[in-house]
């Protein structure tokens, strides 16, 4: 849990938008992460979210607004000062993105061998005490194709958080589990921040999960922010659209016909 003292935002979002071609995606949206915090982002299929990661991420280039990281806007960063920032960064992506060719401590090892100057020994033991961390001891020597789900999403996590990073990425890191093994993944998700005082945003649409792990959310939907708040804020929010969205309600979409004609026919907007 975060405490009073950890007021220091180290992620600011201030009017962010975003363009996919003519398509704004997100708009003008504002929020920030405290040092020490969990941060879950939530949504529907379509909201943001995924969009709204790339982004902090640094991925790619808005078309306004600034996002800021331990106090500096990566969107005004070169190529070199956002490849330094990113030492300070761990992601773990949904499908764990493991190289197949390469054995699990040699996915693991990646960041060292790419932003340090470690020898190769130092960088196998560093490998072997972060699968230690994720329960993954002894399992260095196997190629991903010989892990289950669960496995991976360990082993991803590990490679995450072999530089010690300040902040940690998750993309859906429930995706795809059994609720045992999600629920495994959560109680690592929350010693890893009490262990390693870690700044942890989530982007999640597993509610359970959300529930659990996190210290704020910020529910997202259509590129819009609905709100941001502690769990029984979200769960006690009397926001139709949230309420719709807890409670798995289909939305009810009202259709214009003109508009409904014209993209049929490709005339007009």
């Amino acid at each position: 849990m975060i405490t009073e003292a950890s007021t220091e935002n180290v992620i600011e979002v201030e009017n962010l938008v975003t363009h996919y071609g003519d398509t704004q995606i997100l708009n003008g949206i504002n929020f920030s992460v405290k040092r020490g915090e969990i941060m879950v982002i939530m949504g529907g299929s379509g909201s943001g979210k995924s969009t709204l990661l790339r982004y902090l991420l640094g991925l790619n280039t808005p078309t306004s607004g600034c996002i800021k990281l331990l106090g500096k806007d990566i969107t005004q960063m070169s190529t070199n000062e956002m490849h330094d920032m990113r030492k300070n960064m761990g992601v773990a992506f949904q499908g764990g993105a493991l190289f197949g060719s390469m054995t699990v401590g040699e996915n693991i090892q990646l960041p060292l061998c790419e932003h340090t100057r470690l020898d190769e020994n130092t960088m196998r033991i560093m490998s072997r005490m972060k699968l230690e961390v994720v329960n993954l001891a002894g399992f260095e020597d196997l190629m991903p194709s010989q892990l289950s789900g669960g496995m991976i999403k360990r082993a991803a996590l590990a490679r995450a958080i072999i530089m010690d990073p300040k902040l940690l990425f998750f993309d859906e890191p429930s995706a795809g589990l059994d609720p045992v093994v999600a629920a495994e993944l959560d109680e690592l998700i929350l010693r890893l921040r009490d262990a390693m005082n870690m700044t942890i945003v989530v982007v999640t649409h597993e509610l359970d999960s959300a529930f659990k792990i996190a210290d704020r959310i910020t529910v997202l939907d259509q590129g819009d922010i609905l709100m941001c708040g502690t769990v029984d804020e979200v769960r006690n929010s009397d926001n139709e659209r949230i309420h719709n969205l807890l409670n798995r309600k289909p939305k009810t979409e009202v259709v214009d016909v003109d508009a409904y004609l014209q993209r049929l026919t490709g005339h007009g907007v």
